[in-house]
């Protein structure tokens, strides 16, 4: 099949070139954005009577047609189709004749590949913010559950101090709410229509670029038309609000992996969210929460693929930028797939209290509450500080907690102190009593998920 690029050339491409050359194997996804903005182009087009309304009208039928084929599996893309733009117009001007030839006035496949970029990227940014809004509200909803509940804080994956299950909850809303800000950000930044700016140096033709970005609903035309065809920053942006997404879910996982071992056994995934052993039957694995966090990995290395490829590019155009998609499409479809499964693992994960209480007497967890008691009675924290670890260094060689230690032995450590002085140090005093702001205490608790409810809240237009 002959290309509709090639009358300057005596032959055609070598088969192999031609394979190597051609991305419709992938850009088809993008068939119905590519029609949006061909449609959109066609009717700008007549309203400055560059073609006629008659001409739009049989374009618009044409590629409407063809858009109804191409969901109902009727029309079959191969190699010869080089890329979703020549495949369509080519069957377009099947469709309807020489009329079809006429659509790609005052437009090039350069700058038509980015307003189908954009487009199908918008509207992907929007189904992935629809499952960031759902893992929030099961957060949001586990935090109220578990406000009270209280657990082991680590630092350097040693027992710290205790907190309780709903901070942790909102301490993991506060990096999606992040993921959802950038998320935003990125959406409205790339939300300008490059279509018009042809190859690199606009046209000579009486376009309305507004109106095109008005059809298309953009905010507005692309500023610079050189920079618009070689533009790759929206989905170098996308894909890094991707990976620091999915290191965030790929950090929950890790935990869930520690929680679920027999060592923790904090909680109990649903059955629907582990696999077994070939060999061992007694095994239940938290595989879900395993292969989440690996995840992570392929969509880095989308984001380096495509930093890679646009690192050494010179404007305008070059055929590197087809290596954009993949990367950008792989992304995609992983990080909508590992928002959906984490939130709905996380929706059915119940946490064994019981099991948890258990590491209450270990670590010493009240010790940074006692130093703080010590400093509000007038004791300097460092001398407080100094005090509580010798007091951590007795229970050790004695083999006992805080309030198993004498009168004498505290007042050996320093004569200030006595158990009377010591006040309640119980794990339950120690949270309730940690509300400054952001902190810990189920008060403070309950008032983060209210503040965050109303974020989500303000958020309607997105949802």
């Amino acid at each position: 099949m002959a290309s509709l690029w090639g009358g300057r050339f005596e032959k055609e491409m070598d088969e192999l070139v031609k394979q190597f050359n051609a991305s419709i194997g992938f850009d088809k996804r993008m068939y119905s954005e590519d029609i949006d903005g061909s449609i959109a182009h066609v009717t700008m087009l007549a309203a400055q009577g560059i073609v006629t309304e008659e001409e739009k009208e049989q374009i618009v039928r044409g590629l409407e047609k063809i858009r109804e084929k191409i969901y109902n599996g009727d029309i079959v893309f191969n190699v010869d189709d080089e890329d979703i733009h020549m495949g369509i117009e080519s069957r377009l001007i099947e469709e309807i004749g020489e009329t079809g030839k006429k659509l790609h006035t005052a437009r090039s496949r350069n700058d038509q590949c980015q307003v189908d970029g954009r487009l199908y990227l918008k509207k992907e940014i929007r189904q992935i913010l629809h499952r960031l809004f759902y893992l929030e509200s099961v957060i949001l909803k586990k935090a109220e559950k578990y406000a009270d509940s209280i657990t082991v804080g680590f630092t350097h994956m040693q027992h710290a101090q205790p907190i309780t299950l709903g901070f942790v909850f909102m301490a993991y809303f506060q990096m999606f709410r992040r993921d959802i800000s950038r998320l935003i950000d990125t959406y409205e930044r790339m939300d300008f229509c490059p279509l018009g700016s042809c190859a690199l140096a606009g046209t000579t033709l009486p376009i309305d670029r507004h109106k095109t970005a008005e059809l298309l609903g953009f905010s507005a035309p692309t500023e610079n038309a050189m920079d618009s065809v070689s533009d790759r920053d929206y989905s170098l942006e996308f894909l890094s609000d991707a990976s620091i997404s999915m290191m965030h879910l790929s950090r929950w996982a890790e935990e869930f992996v520690w929680w679920n071992s027999q060592e923790f056994s904090y909680i109990a995934i649903d059955d629907s969210y582990c696999t077994g052993s070939s060999i061992m039957p007694q095994k239940k694995n938290p595989d879900m929460a395993e292969l989440l966090r690996g995840k992570v990995g392929r969509v880095y290395g989308d984001l380096m693929q495509l930093l890679t490829v646009m690192k050494g590019t010179p404007l305008a155009y070059n055929k590197d930028f087809q290596e954009d998609k993949e990367s950008l499409f792989d992304a995609i479809d992983t990080w909508k797939a590992s928002i959906q499964i984490f939130a709905n693992m996380l929706d059915k994960t119940e946490f064994r209290m019981d099991q948890i209480e258990k590491q209450f007497s270990k670590g010493f967890l009240n010790a940074t509450d006692i130093a703080e008691h010590f400093a509000k009675q007038g004791i300097p924290f460092r001398q407080a500080h100094s005090i509580v670890g010798q007091m951590v260094k007795t229970c050790e060689h004695r083999g006992c907690d805080f309030e198993d230690l004498t009168d004498e032995e505290l007042q050996a450590i320093d004569p200030r102190v006595t158990r009377e002085s010591l006040g309640d140090i119980g794990i339950k005093a120690c949270v309730d009593a940690r509300v400054s702001y952001g902190g810990t205490a189920p008060s403070e608790v309950r008032r983060q998920i209210k503040e965050g409810t109303e974020w989500l809240e303000s958020l309607s237009d997105w949802k």
